[in-house]
């Protein structure tokens, strides 16, 4: 059985951001705003709850889904830049926050997870039947990567996605999380269990607060990594039998082989989220897959460029010029 292919990539990293913090940091603090006009919708759920989507105002041409990394929003730093991408390129975006990720608390006591692509085919299955006929292409990143990787890879999903892009994806999730439980990378492992334990616990002590919920979230702000969260809260409230269970069941990486879509993947080397043992071998790819791996690019960053004040964010660059060969 043929497979994938790993190749590196041509990504050429600013010199004056050496390293994956740097890489991961500048567009995150520094990346100026991206203007584009956007449609808000709401799509309910066959299970009661919602997600909150942002669309673009073209009218015609090709669909993208875009799905964002943990604790990601349209106002995350890649996410406009790559609905502008996408509108500039003829074709409509539509950015789905996960649940609980738009503003506003979701409705049922659970949320949403590295494995969770129900919501994902929900939509797609949306969009499909919305505007049939129309190819559909997606994209995720990090978390939102690894759904759709997982997604792409559970059943045939050839001829309903055209073309996909996956970029700095934790494809051992149990890895990840020891990396982040590590060194500098402690610091995003704060800042992101902040906001996840600032909205369980804020979600539950709202007034419009699930009435059942099925765990204990009074000691969520005592969780100090993400193994602890994972263990005391992802895993019970989405039906895992602990982190373990969890990390095991939802890593994208067993899933790579099945993929029957034209899949690129897009990681660094430096990923400061994870160490180069969640890579996957050209093994695991299956042929519809290739990963472009650069030595450097930290997570999300791969910034180029000669200058700080005329930096080149290379991301949108790749993944349109790859999906124009499929749309």
């Amino acid at each position: 059985m043929k497979h994938g292919k790993i190749v590196a990539s041509r990504f050429n990293p600013a010199w004056w951001l050496p390293g994956g913090n740097l890489q991961t940091l500048w567009p995150y603090f520094f990346r100026r705003p991206v203007k584009i006009d956007l449609i808000t919708e709401r799509l309910e759920l066959a299970d009661g709850d919602f997600v909150d989507l942002c669309l673009t105002t073209t009218t015609r041409g090709p669909i993208v889904a875009v799905f964002h990394g943990l604790e990601g929003c349209i106002d995350s730093h890649y996410a406009k830049p790559i609905l502008a991408a996408v509108k500039q390129s003829g074709w409509r975006g539509v950015f789905m926050h996960f649940r609980g990720c738009s503003g506003e608390y979701n409705r049922l006591a659970r949320s949403y997870h590295s494995g969770d692509t129900g919501d994902i085919g929900f939509l797609i299955d949306h969009l499909r039947e919305r505007f049939p006929g129309v190819p559909i292409a997606a994209i995720g990143y990090s978390l939102g990567g690894n759904a759709l990787l997982k997604y792409l890879g559970e059943t045939d999903r050839q001829g309903q996605i055209h073309a996909a892009v996956a970029v700095s994806v934790p494809y051992l999730l149990d890895e990840g999380a020891k990396k982040l439980n590590s060194g500098f990378s402690r610091v995003y492992q704060r800042h992101l269990l902040g906001c996840l334990q600032r909205k369980i616990t804020g979600k539950f002590a709202s007034k419009n607060s699930p009435g059942d919920c099925p765990i204990d979230v009074s000691n969520a702000l005592q969780l100090n990594d993400f193994f602890q969260f994972d263990d005391k809260i992802t895993a019970p409230l989405h039906g895992f039998a602990g982190a373990d269970d969890y990390y095991s069941r939802s890593s994208s990486r067993q899933y790579l082989k099945s993929i029957n879509a034209p899949t690129l993947l897009i990681h660094a080397r430096d990923d400061p989220f994870m160490t180069e043992t969640v890579i996957p071998l050209e093994t695991e790819l299956s042929g519809f897959v290739q990963l472009e791996l650069a030595e450097t690019g930290g997570h999300l960053g791969f910034v180029g460029g000669e200058l700080p004040w005329h930096p080149v964010y290379w991301l949108e660059q790749r993944i349109t010029e790859f999906l124009k060969t499929y749309l």
